[in-house]
C-alpha cells in the first residue's frame, strides 16, 4: 500500500501527523489572522492552519474524521451549537461567531499530507460539521473548492458534505468526478418550507426552494444527496403539517434519503435563539427555559415520539433513512425516571 491515497512526487512526501493544535494555540492564530475584507458588518479573516483533517471524538456519530473549511458562519442561525466554537478563540460576543469569519488557509497543502491510507481508508470524513462550507464566504476564498480538488485526486474515499446552501452546485462539475472513484453524498439541511419562518430562524441562508432544487440537480446528475430535516425545534417546526410539508418536498426532489433530529441547545445557542423566541414566539419562551434549562438535550422519550413520527413520513413518502445509518436504531430509547412534560404545542 502506498503511503497516501493520493499519488505524490517525492518532494510531496506527507511530513509526520501533527497533533491536535491546543486551545491556547487556535487562540493566538485567530490572534494572528489577517484581516483581509470588510462587508455588511462581516469581516473575513485569513487563519494559519496546522491541520484540516481532525479526528471526531464522539462514537456516537457516523463518521471519524471532520474537515471545516472555516471558522465562524455567517448564515447566522439562531440555534446554531457551533457558536460555542469560536470561544476556543476568545471570541466570547454571541454575535462574533456569526459575524468574524475565518478562511483557513493552505488546505489543498495541508490535506494532501494529511490522507495517508491509515487514517482515511475505512473511514468517513464529514465536511461541514460546525461551520457551512457553502456559506457566503466561500464565493470569495474558495477553501471549500480546495478541499474538494483535492479530494478528487484521490480513490476509495468516503466523505459527505452537510450545508444550507445552493451554491454546491457551483462544484456539481467536481463532485461527478470525485463520485466516479470515491462514495460521496451531499446533505442538505431543510428544517421548514416556510421561506419567512426560515428567514427568522436562518438570516442569511439561502431559500429552502433554493436547496430542495439543489437536492435535485445533485441526484439528476448522478450524485447521491438527501435531506437532513435538522435541527426540529419542538414546537416551531415539529408540528405534524410542517414535518410532512419538507419530508413531501423532499420526495418531490427525489432526495434519496432524509434524516432528522431534535435540536440540542448549548449555552451559547441559548443565549442568541432565547431572545428570538421571546420576540417571535413569546408563548414557548418559559417552556424552552424549562426544557432545556439543566442540559443541552431533551430527554430521549421526547426525541423517540418525534423519531416514531419522521419514520411514519418517510413511509408514507418512500424516503430510506441516511445510508450510513442503515444498519443502527435512530434514537437510543431511555426510560427516564423523570420525564419532563414537553408539550410544545
Amino acid at each position: 500500500m502506498s503511503s497516501s491515497v493520493i499519488e505524490k512526487t517525492p518532494a510531496e512526501t506527507p511530513a509526520a501527523v501533527r497533533s491536535p493544535l491546543p486551545i491556547s494555540g487556535i487562540a493566538r492564530l485567530a490572534a494572528e489572522s489577517e484581516l483581509t475584507e470588510e462587508k455588511n458588518d462581516i469581516q473575513y479573516f485569513s487563519l494559519p492552519t496546522k491541520s484540516v483533517l481532525n479526528r471526531c471524538s464522539n462514537s456516537a456519530m457516523p463518521f471519524q474524521w471532520t474537515i471545516n473549511p472555516y471558522r465562524g458562519c455567517e448564515f447566522g442561525c439562531k440555534y446554531c451549537y457551533a457558536r460555542y466554537t469560536h470561544e476556543f478563540m476568545e471570541l466570547r460576543e454571541g454575535v462574533d461567531f456569526e459575524t468574524k469569519i475565518y478562511a483557513k488557509e493552505n488546505v489543498a497543502r495541508i490535506l494532501r499530507q494529511e490522507l495517508t491510507p491509515g487514517r482515511v481508508v475505512g473511514a468517513e470524513i464529514a465536511i461541514g460539521t460546525a461551520t457551512d462550507p457553502y456559506q457566503p464566504a466561500e464565493r470569495k476564498f474558495k477553501v471549500t473548492r480546495q478541499i474538494l480538488e483535492t479530494l478528487a485526486l484521490a480513490k476509495g474515499l468516503k466523505f459527505s458534505i452537510t450545508t444550507k446552501s445552493d451554491l454546491v452546485l457551483r462544484d456539481l462539475g467536481l463532485l461527478k468526478e470525485i463520485s466516479k472513484k470515491n462514495h460521496i453524498q451531499v446533505n442538505l439541511s431543510i428544517t421548514t418550507i416556510d421561506e419567512k419562518l426560515a428567514r427568522v430562524l436562518e438570516p442569511r441562508a439561502p431559500r429552502p426552494d433554493l436547496r430542495f432544487r439543489a437536492v435535485q440537480r445533485l441526484v439528476e446528475n448522478g450524485v447521491a444527496a438527501g435531506v437532513f430535516m435538522m435541527p426540529l425545534l419542538p414546537g416551531i417546526t415539529t408540528m405534524d403539517a410542517s414535518m410532512e410539508a419538507v419530508v413531501r418536498c423532499a420526495a418531490k426532489a427525489k432526495a434519496q434519503y432524509l434524516l432528522a433530529s431534535v435540536a440540542f441547545l448549548m449555552p451559547s445557542a441559548q443565549a442568541q435563539f432565547l431572545p428570538l423566541l421571546e420576540k417571535h414566539f413569546p408563548h414557548l419562551l418559559r417552556k424552552y427555559r424549562r426544557a432545556y434549562g439543566r442540559s443541552a438535550y431533551l430527554p430521549e422519550s421526547y426525541k423517540k415520539q418525534i423519531q416514531e413520527k419522521v419514520c411514519a413520513l418517510r413511509k408514507k413518502y418512500g424516503l430510506p433513512i441516511d445510508p450510513r445509518l442503515e444498519s443502527g436504531p435512530l434514537e437510543p430509547y431511555v426510560n427516564m425516571a423523570h420525564q419532563l412534560n414537553l408539550d410544545f404545542g
